[in-house]
Parts: C-alpha cells; sequence; structure tokens
C-alpha cells in the first residue's frame, strides 16, 4: 500500500505502475474441466476475482466469473462459458482513468492492455479503496470525488459553441447523403413515374436501415469502452453482424413486401421491397459497426463522427439498391 499522500501526481500516474502479476490466465481451446484441472495444478495466486482467457499469443478474448467456471459442464468449451465483451483499462490509462472505471462500471476488477490486446496485468478495487484509504480526512476525500466526477464530466460537457464545431462538420455527412440521396432518385425518375408507388415506400425502406445502423453503431461503441480493437477482431464483429443484418432485413422486407402486396396488389413491387430492404438492412448492419471499430483504428473519435457518417452511407446504399432493383424488376 502507498503511504505518500494524494497528489496531483498520484492521480495522473500511469495504472501500470499499480499493476497486479498474479492474475490467472486460461486458453481459449481449453473446456471448463480442463480449465479446472489446469487450475488445480497451478494454483491461482492471491485474490481470485476473475478468470481472463486469452489465445496462444497471449491477447485477451473473453473473461471468466468464477461462478461460470464452476456451474458449466467439464465438457463445455470455455468460449461458451466467457464473456466476450471485457471492459478493460488501456496501458496508457492514468490512476484516475482507472478509478473512474471503478465508479462506472462497478467491477471489482480490470485487464490492462497493450495495444495489441495483450494482458500486461490487472487492477483491482484495492486501487481504488488505496486511494481513500490515503487521504486523511473528509475534505480530501472529496477533493477525490470532486476530481474524478470533473474527469468523467469533460467528455460530456462542452460549451454551446464548442459542442457546435465538434458537431456540426459531422452533420455535412448528412447533408451530402440527403443531396446524393435526392440526385440518385432524380437519375431513376423514368421508374419512380412507371410505378409511382416506389414513392409511397421510400420512408420506410430508408428509415429501417438507419434504425438497424444506429443500433450497430451503439453496440460498436459499447463494445469498444476501455478496448482497443484489432483488423481480426473487427473482421470477426462484422461477419457476425452482416449475418444479423441479412435476418433483420429479411424479416423487414417479408412484412413490408406483404403490405404492399395486400395494398397494391403488385407483385414485383413486393419482390422488389424484400430484396431492397434485405439488402440495405445488411449493408447498413455491417457500415453501423464497422465505422466506430475503423475510426478507433485510425485513432479518431469514434463516439462524435461514427452516427452521422454511418446514417449517411446507409441512405446512399439502400437508396441505390432500392432503385437499382426496381429498375431490374418493374424495367
Amino acid at each position: 500500500m502507498r503511504t505518500e499522500p494524494l497528489t496531483r501526481a498520484n492521480l495522473n500516474e500511469p495504472v501500470t505502475a499499480h499493476l497486479r502479476q498474479d492474475f490467472t490466465r486460461l486458453f481459449l481451446g481449453q473446456t471448463a474441466g480442463e480449465a479446472l484441472a489446469w487450475l488445480r495444478a497451478h494454483p491461482p495466486q492471491g485474490r481470485v476475482i476473475y478468470f481472463y482467457v486469452v489465445d496462444d499469443d497471449g491477447r485477451l478474448c473473453g473473461v471468466v466469473p468464477t461462478r461460470r467456471l464452476i456451474l458449466a459442464g467439464p465438457d463445455t468449451p470455455l468460449a461458451d462459458v466467457m464473456v466476450r465483451r471485457v471492459v478493460a483499462l488501456p496501458a496508457e490509462a492514468t490512476v484516475l482513468d482507472a478509478c473512474e472505471f471503478f465508479i462506472l462500471h462497478r467491477l471489482l476488477a480490470f485487464p490492462v492492455l497493450d495495444s495489441e490486446r495483450r494482458v500486461l496485468g490487472t487492477v483491482d478495487l484495492d486501487l481504488y479503496a488505496d486511494e481513500l484509504r490515503d487521504l486523511s480526512d473528509a475534505k480530501e476525500r472529496e477533493e477525490l470525488f470532486q476530481r474524478v466526477g470533473l474527469h468523467m464530466a469533460r467528455g460530456r460537457q462542452l460549451s454551446s459553441w464548442s459542442a457546435f464545431r465538434q458537431r456540426f462538420p459531422w452533420l455535412g455527412c448528412n447533408l451530402a447523403a440527403g443531396i446524393v440521396a435526392a440526385f440518385l432518385t432524380g437519375v431513376y425518375e423514368q421508374e419512380l413515374n412507371r410505378v409511382v408507388a416506389l414513392a409511397f415506400f421510400i420512408p420506410v425502406v430508408l428509415n429501417l436501415a438507419e434504425s438497424v445502423s444506429s443500433q450497430s453503431v451503439s453496440l460498436a461503441l459499447h463494445a469498444l469502452r476501455g478496448q482497443a480493437p484489432t483488423w481480426g477482431s473487427m473482421l470477426r464483429e462484422l461477419r457476425r453482424e452482416l449475418l444479423t443484418g441479412v435476418l433483420l432485413g429479411a424479416g423487414g422486407g417479408a412484412a413490408v413486401a406483404l403490405a404492399a402486396l395486400v395494398w397494391r396488389g403488385h407483385a414485383a413491387l413486393a419482390v422488389c421491397l424484400a430484396a431492397a430492404i434485405t439488402a440495405g438492412v445488411a449493408a447498413s448492419a455491417a457500415l453501423g459497426l464497422a465505422m466506430p471499430m475503423l475510426l478507433r483504428l485510425l485513432r479518431l473519435e469514434p463516439r462524435v463522427a461514427a452516427g452521422p457518417v454511418a446514417l449517411a452511407g446507409a441512405d446512399i446504399i439502400t437508396i441505390l439498391c432500392y432503385f437499382s432493383l426496381a429498375r431490374w424488376l418493374l424495367g
């Protein structure tokens, strides 16, 4: 335990100065039974809270709470037991960042990862408790809470002008997408004149794609909290989200196509809607997931930029799918 008083340097020092190396690694290819046998042969040191699952290169793949490991069947793969989305601290985090994580996430420990997602060590709740214990009176404790609160609020509260300057350029993506969508609609004016009902369904086609894209952006931002994505992890998540988008698009497209068939009695229009919504939603889901991860890999801020860029892309892709299929099916 540190005995020096709390100063600005203590909270701003690297969290790597407080790493614990007595955490327990498990390996991705193991079953629950093999993991328990390995733990018996290699008893964990220190206080066991979570078991971190790594691959052959030492990269973090997930975390297994003790209760899950004990209750799992012996033949159950660790991949089916572990929690894949692990809240982790980057190696460049400070003690202040760690205190914020303990307040926000209410977990007992966090792994600390390097840029390749290799586990450098862990910090547990003792770090936060030590900060409080080292303070001599209630006034200093209140100072710690205020500093952590200010640190958390800095990213959330900006002046109106600062917020405008940060957010408006990204809204230009939506403006540009709207203009491009209008231009594309004009390109397909002949199809609209031939089948006026195509125009009736433009709002619902775009709304479905935008909704799924927004969901995917939210999922990606949640997954990125405290994590550094890799190109490999992005591709794995992208494949899974693309399949989810196909299923969501097929379900939504079938419902809209059935409504169009009952309302307008136009079979080709119904097929066009079903196919366009499936393609547009699938592409929008993949784009919505990929955009925050891509921005983080490029060391850009994903929280402000990802939504507008993903929605703009979803609009353009969906309009192209819709009218291209209309030209092919209804021409």
